[in-house]
């Protein structure tokens, strides 16, 4: 990043923010909610309110669905596969020339390091786009041979589910509210995007990108508002046949239960407590670093941060040395210092959650052995935290923290299946991460643990061809791949007696 341009950027960025609340993006055209109602927009860095956004609720819902709606039916429709993915491929190519003002905006808003929000965020929501590009093309059926007497020509067709609505969380907001559109747009459906309350302001910017892009009116739809209001507004609606979230698990059952009046489907990527397993023949010089910034990366508000680190006893001590000198070592700031490492949680809520589980940890018998307070000052600063002496039973083990907050465990020599039992001691199953030279004992362990991803040695993160979801209470569907393009449709089958 450029100091003196990114000053500028930044200076004129926040001078058009706190100029005037951001607009709703509906039916193509930008509109200010219909309530007339605005929201502050706190920079969890100095906890200060440094812009507003319209505060949509279920009068705007309802006019995005029916535009979507409109679209659906009309503009869209005639809109053919290749036509929809060249349009997919210009979004992306716009996202990538704001890449700078849109990483300003994430960091802003969510608090989060700036060269993160423009790899992770920036860069990870234009290859979304461009991968499910390729996906517009080829959408395809099946032709099959029944078995009835007779003559038969026989073949299934996949159709658009329809309207979708995507709720996307706070804490990766760009790139996961692109990552609900891409699929869902390459599968030929049309969307009506809630971003989190907390961080509305990247989503508002993308509106502009897909009308310069050249979508049709009433093809993406963004309404920023509540959770209870917008968000609630989304489930409830009769015209919104699917619901894609992203959050917490407890707001994910509320979303199962609100949204039978019309059955609509749901895709659902919840909560987590991710299992990381060090064994004794591990490549620690990897292994180490990667289990610190596997929660202490984006101030562990990550669903899929390993937050439980079992170590062998061999080398449990070295682990959690290794593992105690990064947290301290760490650079706690403003995202958008150029030294930061790890930026703030995104609210004093959020703050307020986390250390009340740290409390909890200690009072249930666990050690902090380093961080576990608050950074005075201004902002929502945390101290990268390692609880050791941990165990089963404690919330700190059983309970989603989303944030920088580590429990360790040891294990010693015992059967594969007993240390898959302890990863599995959850009611979460979405991520898990394995560190062992043995390709046996990695390849056992991964069959047996009850998780949507597991990586071995590492892993490339999220990438738009690996679908991503969990087991048990961290979701229902698939995201990514071929799984989360499929997920925006609907299968019909067609029988012709020859």
């Amino acid at each position: 990043m450029n100091a003196p341009f990114a000053a500028t950027a930044l200076e004129q960025l926040r001078a058009e923010y706190a100029s005037a609340p951001t607009d709703l993006f509906i039916d193509g055209k930008f509109v200010p909610a219909a309530s007339g109602k605005s929201f502050e927009v706190e920079d969890p860095a100095t906890g200060q309110v440094f812009a507003h956004a319209a505060a949509g609720d279920a009068a705007d819902i309802d006019a995005a669905v029916k535009a979507a709606r409109r679209a659906l039916e009309g503009a869209w429709a005639k809109t053919n596969p290749a036509q929809r993915a060249r349009l997919l491929t210009r979004l992306a190519d716009l996202i990538e020339r704001d890449g700078e003002r849109i990483a300003l905006t994430e960091s802003l808003d969510n608090g989060m390091p700036f060269m993160m929000a423009k790899f992770a965020g920036v860069f990870g929501a234009s290859e979304q786009l461009r991968y499910n590009a390729g996906w517009a093309t080829k959408i395809a059926g099946e032709t099959i041979e029944p078995s009835s007497p007779g003559e038969w020509h026989c073949f299934t067709l996949r159709e658009p589910v329809g309207v979708v609505g995507a709720i996307v969380p706070w804490n990766f907001p760009f790139v996961m509210a692109v990552a609900k559109i891409a699929p869902a747009l390459a599968a030929g459906c049309t969307v009506v995007l809630k971003p989190a309350e907390q961080t509305p302001l990247s989503a508002a910017y993308l509106g502009k990108l897909i009308a310069e892009a050249g979508f049709p009116e009433g093809v993406v739809n963004i309404v920023t508002g509540m959770g209870e209001t917008a968000g609630a507004a989304i489930v409830d609606h009769m015209g919104v046949d699917k619901v894609s979230f992203t959050g917490s698990t407890s707001v994910g059952k509320l979303i199962v239960k609100n949204s039978t009046g019309n059955l609509k489907r749901v895709s659902l990527e919840l909560g987590g407590k991710s299992p990381v397993m060090i064994f004794a023949d591990a490549d620690l010089a990897k292994a180490i670093p990667a289990a610190a910034m596997g929660i202490f990366g984006n101030a562990g508000q990550v669903c899929a941060a390993g937050s439980r680190l079992f170590v062998h006893e061999k080398v449990y001590d070295q682990v959690v040395e290794g593992v105690q000198g990064m947290a301290k070592a760490l650079k706690v700031g403003p995202g958008l210092s150029p030294d930061t490492q790890m930026g703030p949680l995104v609210s004093a809520e959020q703050l307020t959650r986390v250390l009340g589980y740290v409390e909890s940890g200690a009072g249930e018998g666990a050690t902090v052995s380093v961080g576990g307070s608050r950074i005075e000052g201004e902002g929502y600063f945390v101290q990268p935290t390692v609880l050791t002496g941990t165990a089963a039973g404690m919330k700190v083990v059983e309970e989603e923290i989303f944030g920088p907050v580590l429990s360790v465990m040891k294990f010693g020599d015992e059967e594969i299946d007993v240390i898959a039992a302890r990863a599995n001691a959850t009611e979460y199953g979405l991520s898990s991460r394995i560190w062992t030279r043995d390709i046996s004992t990695a390849l056992k362990l991964a069959k047996r643990l009850k998780a949507g991803g597991v990586m071995i040695n590492g892993g490339a993160g999220v990438d738009p061809a690996m679908p991503l979801g969990g087991y048990k209470q961290s979701g229902w569907g698939r995201e990514n791949g071929k799984a989360g393009v499929e997920a925006y449709t609907e299968i019909k089958s067609v029988t012709v007696a020859l």
